[in-house]
């Protein structure tokens, strides 16, 4: 979820922004808290909006934060704590305002902080994330952790000489600390990158000159932690690892590494040969090394496809024999690790998908009702579930299904969206037109772009309700 600027918002939010900020100026602070509230549950990912709003909440508290409140609002808090905590497994979104409820009233609480953290690095919104880090850092400025993973996201957000000063201080009270010196040359590689130097590290004392020999040092450093590397960088990375790997023949990193970079490269074939030799070894045994490869078998089999003859006469034949030939491999091999890591819901999930695609419906059914055990896929396997049950015509299993995916999500998001717009969908196929249309009503009030909710609403409307 990329963070957006007030550019990026809808009129009437940024209408809603915009009175907030003005009644923040006059000092009306609980108008503006819950005016920013609006903005936020619509759009979490507003940043500014997020920055005002704690301005607001601590300006209402006051110096202090308002001491008897707070003590109150603490003891009160756990509750709402362990609510986000919930709804953190289930989907991050969803702890962001359970998160802001308590900052209301409490605007330095540690647990609700903590809760926006977890929950804006698992949505990759870093601006959110360090608003809360540094409320944390502020709350314990001796806490090496909090510390560590303030100046990363410091870093993150194009901030590292500041992260970099945070780390510099602990380290010198603490100077045989090997963390602190590890996430220093970490932090010291990322700014050199963005200021070509750092001569002026801690206060130009000199003491940490040393921590990276120097820029080209840093550049590799980072272009070693890139998910996806440049085409040069790929070939220099694979003949360096190749070369240490006669010497290190038994780094299982350099081994996946290699098998990684050969994949990017459309190197299919030494890719797999890679993950072979990872497969012989002690982590032979990894779920996560079986999935890697038959991402790339999957991988390799697509590639196949781009390489053919779009306008050849037998393109179509050709083509959807791979594609019949992929579908195969992964429902085996996926059946493989279903077998294999029985108690895998992550695994169990990834075979319903596959064989909800292959068209099978009462083995997708199955699986899906094991993984929405997992908290992390719980709503999404309600959804397929209830596509599951409206594909077998099963249409009150499938509304009741959706109902209940839609009672454990209190934010309009996109996966809301998606949950709603199918009990519509539903609804619709059960001859409910006017239930259904309610259902694409809440969309439309908020996202009229969404599919087709518009047209579905308007006909509505214009058939005088009919």
């Amino acid at each position: 979820m990329a963070e957006k600027s007030l550019q990026d918002l809808p009129r009437d939010l940024r209408a809603l922004f915009t009175k907030g900020n003005d009644a923040l100026q006059r000092e009306n602070y609980d108008y503006a808290i819950d005016l920013f509230n609006q903005v936020l549950v619509r759009e979490p990912s507003m940043h500014e909006c997020r920055k005002l709003l704690r301005a607001a909440q601590l300006k209402k508290a006051g110096p202090g934060g308002g001491f008897f409140k707070k003590v109150f609002s603490s003891a009160s808090s756990s509750p709402m704590v362990a609510k986000g905590q919930m709804a953190l497994r289930t989907n991050p979104a969803d702890a962001l305002p359970i998160a802001e409820h308590i900052l209301n009233g409490d605007p330095t609480n540690s647990g609700a902080h903590r809760l926006i953290v977890e929950a804006a690095t698992a949505l990759q919104m870093p601006h959110t994330a360090v608003l809360s880090l540094e409320m944390l850092f502020r709350n314990s400025p001796k806490d090496k952790d909090v510390a560590i993973q303030l100046a990363k996201g410091l870093a993150e957000i194009g901030q590292p000489k500041k992260g970099e000063s945070i780390l510099a201080d602990l380290y010198r009270a603490s100077p045989t600390d090997n963390d602190l010196a590890q996430a220093l040359k970490n932090l010291s590689a990322q700014k050199t990158l963005d200021e070509g130097g750092y001569d002026d590290l801690a206060d130009g004392s000199g003491s940490y000159r040393d921590i990276l020999k120097n820029k080209e040092e840093a550049v590799s450093l980072e272009q070693e932690n890139r998910v996806e590397k440049s085409g040069d960088v790929a070939d220099r990375l694979i003949r360096e690892y190749e070369a240490r790997l006669k010497t290190e023949p038994n780094n299982l990193k350099l081994l996946r590494s290699l098998a990684e970079l050969h994949s990017q490269k459309k190197d299919f074939d030494r890719s797999l040969s890679y993950y072979e030799q990872l497969k012989k070894s002690d982590i032979g045994n990894d779920s996560s090394l079986d999935r890697a490869i038959a991402d790339t078998v999957g991988r390799k089999l697509e590639h196949q496809i781009s390489k053919l003859d779009s306008s050849a006469p037998d393109y179509a034949e050709k083509a959807g024999a791979i594609q019949a030939e992929k579908q195969a491999y992964q429902l085996a091999e996926c059946q493989k690790r279903v077998e294999k890591f029985s108690n895998d819901l992550q695994i169990r999930y990834e075979m319903g998908q596959l064989y909800f695609n292959a068209g099978k419906v009462s083995e997708a059914i199955a699986e899906f009702q094991k993984a929405q055990n997992n908290p992390h896929r719980r709503i999404a396997s309600m959804n397929y579930l209830a596509q599951c049950f409206g594909k077998k015509k099963m249409f009150d299993l499938a509304a009741r299904t959706l109902q209940n995916a839609i009672k454990e999500k209190p934010v309009l998001d996109e996966e809301k969206k998606d949950l709603v717009y199918n009990l519509g969908s539903v609804l619709e196929a059960m001859g409910k037109k006017g239930e259904a249309v309610e259902q694409f009503k809440l969309i439309y009030e908020v996202d009229s772009g969404y599919k087709d909710v518009a047209a579905k609403v308007e006909k509505y409307y214009e058939g005088g309700g009919a």
